[in-house]
């Protein structure tokens, strides 16, 4: 055993990971490299080395590198990254085969599986002598269910005997990767990944639970030379077509893991429950004998939690263990407190004497469709540490955790006291407005009871964001002294302003109370914030532009408001950024929401409801911004640290017109009253553009329009 094996301290090491997956559904691989751009975007291994990592997962896989049997390897590109992160003073853990089932000349059923990765592990390690950390199979137990039990992945089967032989064919080339590897550098170490899962059930289905608990732990008891013919599973071996032969390869042949590293999820933790009519239809499956569903035990019953699941594996194994993979597809500050939550449960362990090397943020840039386990191409992304969708791989708030705990061993963030929503069996945030709250830092949020504001406190009680929500009457943002006193005696860590006066063509005769509450209000708010070391942020709009182009307005892009109102929006971004260059200013378009009847959805159905005629704009160019969207993802950006000006808006652009036809289209509404004019028809006092459409040059997407009015109709309030 190594040296490094034993960790003096009971703060982990921080590791890194990239999801990097090439798998294959029929005959399509997916590679998951490829999606992020990371062959073709430079600065990606320097980006890694400034977080602090002390390890890297690093992709060398086999269907990339040989994807036609026997042919001549380019190892040109591959070896400039290993050179680059052993520069930085980082150790590359060599992945060979991640969920895959190898090129196309092999799959993970074929009987030469494991002796044609094993060759193709001693190329790896003749071209690379110096590697000592590997990985030759990620996750052989997850791989073989989703390949051969669930038929999910190629081979696409769906029975035992598949299932066992896949897993058998992964660790037996695991074995021969190590030896063949070993041949060249006798100081190669394993570090094996496996889940790290347990299933609890309802009474009835104990005996189905028993046996995926003892299943989950196959590809280390194989490994370490465990399942003989006393093993709870070897009768389940044997009795599948599994030989006797075949599972003394690996009593002969031990090769027990220098670290184990188990990757845990908030869905490794699974129930099974035979009330199916209790749960959603995808949940639904079942073992021949009984019909069940499987979730997350999260919501169904309280799991057995990380701490317990490693200490488990202590007492089986005894082997000094890493979290290979901690990552959650949530929201940001969910993001934080999972990993936060790991990495506390990880020095506990530590100070118990069970040794945790490392905790590994996964995922470092993200990662595409995972919500259809790669069988759909849908280009649905999860940000990590970074965001890859921006031009310059966007650090999220994920990294400075990363980062902190890395270099330093602690992070703190106002949001951390608050328990993630796997330990709650509510859905609200603490709100600071009740004064036998005790108090925490909140969000301020300014403007409580406009349409953004109520957003705002409705995504808050969702997201477990403590918040306190003003009206008018309780701050007034126009005023130093209130708003003073409001900050003193909330003490929030943010103030997002969502006061604003909206109504645009008023705005023409009302010009002083517009630039006061739109201008000189979010100037004093952000100059307060300045003084008193807060993030600020605050909303703008596409009025601020004149319609001269014909193309998306960028966040760049020259402003010429053409009316009061977009004037208004665009002093005060000048006050806004004059007082605090840290601030966040979202430029926004066209908003409605389901939770209020004041935007233009609930206008079209209430009026065509109403077999009334709607006259609207037939050439006016807009980009609708759907307000759940909007709050979540500008709260993101505000936890994420980010400054200056944003465009966000939903994917998609048509006129008013269009919009209203397809409102009343979803909505179950004719058509027939809407009375399409022209801007100057319309007979609006103040000027607008043709065009605003909004979109964002820093990389920052919405879902597409049409997802966003689907999600409207399920959720509006009738």
């Amino acid at each position: 055993m190594s040296t490094d094996t034993k960790y003096p301290s009971s703060r982990p090491e921080v590791w890194g990971g990239i999801e990097c997956t090439i798998n294959r559904v029929q005959d399509h691989f997916r590679d998951q490299l490829q999606d992020a751009g990371h062959y073709t975007q430079p600065g990606d291994i320097a980006r890694f080395a400034a977080l602090g990592i002390r390890r890297l997962r690093y992709p060398v896989l086999w269907e990339r590198h040989q994807p036609l049997a026997g042919q001549p390897i380019d190892w040109a590109w591959t070896s400039r990254q290993l050179d680059e992160i052993r520069s930085c003073g980082i150790a590359p853990i060599a992945g060979l085969l991640h969920h895959g089932s190898g090129p196309a000349h092999t799959d993970l059923l074929d009987k030469e599986f494991s002796v044609k990765l094993a060759g193709y592990a001693a190329l790896v390690a003749a071209r690379f002598p110096w590697l000592e950390y590997y990985t030759p199979v990620n996750e052989p137990l997850t791989t073989a269910r989703f390949s051969g039990l669930y038929g999910l992945w190629y081979p696409h089967k769906q029975d035992n005997r598949s299932f066992l032989q896949m897993l058998i064919n992964q660790v037996k080339g695991t074995v021969l990767s190590m030896q063949a590897i070993r041949r060249i550098n006798p100081a190669a170490r394993l570090v094996q990944t496996e889940d790290l899962s347990k299933v609890h059930s309802t009474p009835l289905l104990a005996y189905q639970a028993a046996y995926e608990n003892e299943r989950r732990w196959l590809t280390n008891d194989l490994l370490c030379g465990r399942v003989d013919d006393s093993h709870y599973f070897y009768p389940y071996f044997i009795g599948a077509g599994i030989t006797s032969t075949e599972l003394q390869f690996f009593l002969d042949n031990t090769c027990p893991p220098d670290i184990i590293g188990f990757n845990y999820y908030v869905t490794s933790e699974r129930y099974l429950d035979e009330r199916t009519e209790n749960y959603p239809s995808c949940t639904h499956g079942g073992n021949g004998t009984h019909l069940y569903a499987d979730t997350e035990a999260v919501r169904a019953t309280e799991p057995a939690g990380f701490a317990d699941l490693v200490q488990e594996a202590w007492h089986r194994y005894g082997i000094p263990m890493a979290i290979t993979e901690c990552h959650l597809n949530c929201t940001r500050e969910e993001q934080l407190r999972w990993f936060r939550e790991i990495w506390d449960a990880a020095c506990g362990l530590n100070e118990r004497g069970i040794t945790v090397l490392a905790v590994t943020a996964w995922a470092l840039l993200g990662s595409y469709d995972w919500d259809s386990l790669l069988t759909c191409n849908n280009g649905h992304y999860e940000p990590g540490v970074f965001d890859i969708r921006t031009p310059t791989r966007r650090p999220t708030a994920v990294a400075r955790l990363v980062h902190s705990l890395a270099t330093g061993g602690v992070y703190d963030h106002p949001l951390l006291p608050e328990k993630g929503w796997w330990h709650k069996c509510r859905s609200s945030a603490t709100n600071m407005n009740d004064p036998a709250i005790q108090k925490a830092p909140p969000l301020l949020i300014t403007g409580r009871n406009g349409t953004l504001g109520q957003a705002f406190i409705k995504i808050c009680e969702r997201r477990s964001v403590p918040y306190v929500a003003l009206t008018h009457q309780e701050l007034d943002i126009v005023n130093d002294t209130s708003i003073d006193q409001a900050i003193d005696t909330w003490r929030p860590w943010a103030v997002i302003n969502t006061a604003g006066y909206v109504r645009v063509d008023d705005a023409e005769t009302d010009s002083d109370e517009c630039f006061a509450v739109n201008a000189t209000g979010p100037g004093l708010l952000a100059a307060a914030c300045r003084r008193k070391g807060l993030r600020f942020m605050s909303f703008s709009s596409d009025l601020v532009f004149d319609g001269s182009k014909n193309t998306p307005y960028h966040e760049a892009d020259h402003v010429n408001p053409l009316n009061i109102y977009g004037a208004s929006k665009a002093k005060g971004e000048q006050k806004i950024q004059a007082a605090d260059a840290s601030a966040l200013i979202i430029r926004t378009s066209a908003f409605f929401g389901p939770w209020d009847r004041y935007n233009f959805a609930y206008h079209v159905l209430q009026t065509l409801q109403n077999n009334e005629a709607l006259h609207v704009s037939g050439d006016v160019m807009v980009s609708p911004t759907y307000v759940p969207d909007l709050a979540n993802t500008a709260l993101d950006l505000l936890i994420d640290e980010e400054e200056g000006i944003w465009h966000l808006s939903n994917e998609g652009m048509l006129t008013w017109a269009d919009f209203a036809r397809n409102i009343a289209e979803q909505g179950g509404c004719t058509a027939g009253n809407l009375v399409t004019g022209t801007l100057e028809e319309m007979g609006w006092k103040a000027k607008r553009p043709l065009y605003s459409v909004l979109e964002s040059a820093k990389g920052v997407r919405l879902p597409s329009l049409d997802n966003a009015l689907h999600r409207y109709f399920r959720e509006r309030m009738l």
